[in-house]
C-alpha cells in the first residue's frame, strides 16, 4: 500500500469516491426526488453523518456527481485542459480539431448526460442546481465560441465563413439540453450524435456564412 493511500486525505478521497459512485447510481435509478442522503450513505457503506458533513445537501452531492462525470475522474483538471479539449484548440488541421471536439463531446455527454437529465428534474425546486445548470450552459457557449475564434485566428476556416455566427449556432448544438433532446426525440445513439456534430461543424467551417 502506498504512503498516499495511508494518509487521511487518501482515505477521505476513497470515501468520497464511494459516496459519489453510490449517489450517481441512485440518482439515475430513482431520480432526484426519490434519492435521499441516507440512502446514498447506506449504498456507499458509510455513516449518514459522513455524507451530511462532506456534502451538506442533496443538491451539493448531485453537483459533485456531475462534476466528476464531466471529466470522467476526480483529478483536478477541468474540461478545457483535458487532452481532447487541448487537441480541439491546437491541432494543426481543421479535421483534427473538429474530430477531437466531436469525439470528446460525445464521450462527455455519454458520461454526464443522464445526470444532467436528473438535474433537470431538480432545477424547478433547487436554486443551487438551477444556477449551476445555467452556468454550465454559459460555459459551453464560451468554450465553443473560443473554439471557432481559434479556428479563425489560425486560418483554418473558409475565407467566407463567419466564426461569430458559427460559434453562436454550434454553441446551441453542443449544449447538454440539445443532446438530451436529440437522444430522446430522434432516438439517436451517441455515435450518431458524434457524426452529426462532426458533419455539421465541418460544413460550417468549410462554407461561407449566411449573407
Amino acid at each position: 500500500m502506498s504512503d498516499e493511500v495511508k494518509t487521511p486525505n487518501g482515505r477521505a478521497a476513497r470515501t468520497e469516491a464511494r459516496v459519489v459512485s453510490a449517489a450517481t447510481a441512485l440518482f439515475l435509478e430513482r431520480g432526484y426526488q426519490g434519492t435521499t442522503l441516507a440512502d446514498v450513505a447506506a449504498a456507499a457503506g458509510v455513516g449518514a453523518r459522513t455524507v451530511y458533513v462532506r456534502f451538506g445537501t442533496k443538491a451539493a452531492l448531485l453537483r459533485r456527481a456531475i462534476d466528476v462525470a464531466l471529466v470522467g475522474d476526480t483529478l483536478p483538471i477541468d474540461v478545457a485542459h483535458r487532452d481532447w479539449s487541448v487537441t480541439a484548440m491546437t491541432a494543426p488541421t481543421l479535421h483534427e480539431r473538429v474530430a477531437a471536439q466531436a469525439s470528446g463531446g460525445r464521450a462527455l455527454m455519454e458520461r454526464v448526460g443522464p445526470l444532467l437529465a436528473v438535474a433537470g428534474q431538480a432545477e424547478p425546486v433547487e436554486a443551487e442546481i438551477a444556477a449551476a445548470a445555467q452556468a454550465g450552459r454559459e460555459e459551453t457557449v464560451r468554450q465553443v465560441r473560443a473554439f471557432w475564434a481559434a479556428l479563425g485566428r489560425d486560418g483554418l476556416l473558409h475565407p467566407g465563413a463567419d466564426p461569430d455566427w458559427a460559434g453562436a449556432t454550434t454553441a446551441l448544438l453542443a449544449t447538454a439540453d440539445t443532446y438530451l433532446l436529440i437522444t430522446r426525440t430522434l432516438r439517436w445513439t451517441p455515435a450518431e450524435y458524434e457524426t452529426w456534430i462532426h458533419r455539421t461543424w465541418m460544413h460550417l467551417a468549410t462554407t461561407p456564412g449566411p449573407a
